[in-house]
């Protein structure tokens, strides 16, 4: 059995997450990583999932973003995009055409909801941040 003295010590430790800050909820982690998305590039759910550590989570990451208009600093949301590069997000707007809208005023041309030329535009946030 641990002694008191290491208990205490191992319940203090701090996570690290990607922007160097301690003990995010998963939430707010997908938000930072979205918010250093570039204008004129996208990223997936999956990738963000990946460079939080959670691969498998896409669908929360998804859900995270379906939220994020209320937050602040704003996330750009309409930059994340599904694994093939569909706006399968673009209910969550106000209007279901505001999310092509968005990436058309930063350059990204959509056709039939998908990103034209997705893999040159796509984002890998594990890379680009060094993760």
């Amino acid at each position: 059995m641990k002694d008191k003295k290491t208990i205490r010590k191992t319940s203090s430790l701090k996570s690290i997450t990607p922007s160097g800050t301690t003990d995010q909820s998963f939430f707010e982690q997908v938000f930072d990583i979205a918010r250093q998305i570039p204008k004129g590039r996208v990223t997936s759910y999956g990738a963000i999932a990946r460079c939080i550590g959670t691969g498998k989570s896409a669908r929360l990451v998804g859900w995270a973003m379906n939220g994020s208009d209320k937050v602040k600093p704003k996330v750009p949301a309409h930059r994340v995009v599904n694994s093939v590069g569909l706006l399968s997000g673009k209910h969550a707007f106000k209007t279901p055409t505001l999310m092509e809208e968005l990436l058309a005023k930063e350059g990204v041309k959509v056709k039939n909801d998908k990103v034209v030329d997705f893999k040159k535009l796509f984002w890998n946030p594990a890379e680009e941040l060094g993760l």
